[in-house]
């Protein structure tokens, strides 16, 4: 009986060790404050280095050993080193505090020097008449930063699929985003090719579009779009019958311009086929001003400094009306529209 209770002390002791230290597990700057008594031979000169006590960093030590259960420093009077244990530990600890010091650095770096990716999620016509001129101008002023711009019309969750920021209109807001305005307000075009209105007529008021062969629209939802007529009080919402049914602006204008209906677009699409006169507008004082996008982000309260200084630029980018950077393919310059 007495051999039974002597073997179960060590392993009882073994077991109280490991409920203590799970209880109360070292903490992990208790390591890097370690390491640092070593590299500087003793209390007083690491404290000088950290900008603390020595009686801190004994307090800190005392504590990583009775969580350890083992003595990790010989203390002199007049020197301190590691015990073979302590040596064991700092040996697999330097590369790993280097690894954790390097990521500190490159977080540091993150926060005062814009660089690392942008993830913006936006419509199609959001990206091509606001975000890339944006990123243009932006991108030649932080070389450093890259971005990308991902052409989507669907509602998401922009932190759940991994974006820092998305555009959209105010009513297709999260209610915990904040939104600033982006760009200009914005208007739709009804436009047809000549050819089309020759053949088949011009409608004076949006009723007279039943009689027309409209380019339709669908949302990737599935939703058709409906068209949106406003003329001092009088408005209407229609929507529209046709043969033809697409899912992005560019196609609407390439069915425009081939003369296959009547297409609904943004105006910034429209425009510069309006001015060379290979598309006309109809029904233009029916046309509502609608409010501008929003460029929407994640109520955060550190952001990165690539993303503070996307806001900046944002802010202060002089928008113009008649500016037009980017323009569907086919869509005639300025220099060929001149000589139409």
């Amino acid at each position: 009986m007495t051999r039974r209770l002597r073997s179960d002390k060590p392993c009882k002791r073994a077991q109280l060790d490991k409920v203590s230290f799970a209880m109360n597990p070292p903490r992990l700057d208790s390591f890097d404050v370690f390491a640092s008594i070593v590299r500087c031979g003793g209390f007083r000169a690491a404290a000088l280095e950290r900008g603390v006590s020595s009686s801190a960093l004994s307090q800190t030590i005392n504590a990583l050993e009775e969580a350890l259960g083992i003595r990790l420093l010989n203390r002199t009077t007049r020197s301190v080193s590691p015990t073979e244990a302590g040596q064991r530990l700092l040996d697999r600890l330097s590369p790993a505090l280097s690894d954790i010091q390097l990521a500190i650095a490159e977080i540091d770096e993150l926060r005062e020097n814009p660089s690392g990716t942008l993830r913006i999620n936006a419509p199609a016509p959001a990206v091509d008449h606001l975000l890339c001129p944006l990123a243009f101008d932006f991108m030649e002023a932080y070389p450093a930063v890259k971005i990308e711009l991902v052409s989507d019309a669907a509602v998401i969750d922009i932190v759940e699929q991994g974006f820092d920021a998305g555009v959209r209109f105010g009513k297709q807001l999260a209610k915990d985003m904040i939104a600033a305005p982006l760009g200009l307000p914005l208007r739709y075009a009804i436009v047809a090719s000549p050819n089309y209105l020759t053949r088949h007529g011009w409608p004076m008021t949006p009723h007279d579009l039943v009689h027309h062969d409209c380019i339709r629209r669908r949302f990737p939802g599935g939703t058709l779009v409906s068209w949106k007529f406003r003329n001092g009080r009088d408005e209407l919402d229609i929507n529209p019958e046709g043969r033809l049914t697409l899912s992005s602006a560019h196609n609407e204008l390439q069915a425009a311009l081939a003369g296959r209906g009547i297409a609904h677009v943004f105006e910034e699409y429209a425009r510069p086929f309006i001015n060379a006169g290979r598309l006309v507008e109809v029904l233009p004082d029916w046309s509502p001003i609608l409010p501008s996008w929003f460029l929407y982000y994640p109520n955060r309260r550190l952001p990165s400094a690539a993303m503070r200084a996307f806001l900046d630029h944002v802010k202060s980018y002089k928008w113009h009306a008649s500016t037009h950077p980017i323009h569907p393919a086919g869509a005639p310059s300025s220099k060929d529209a001149g000589s139409q």
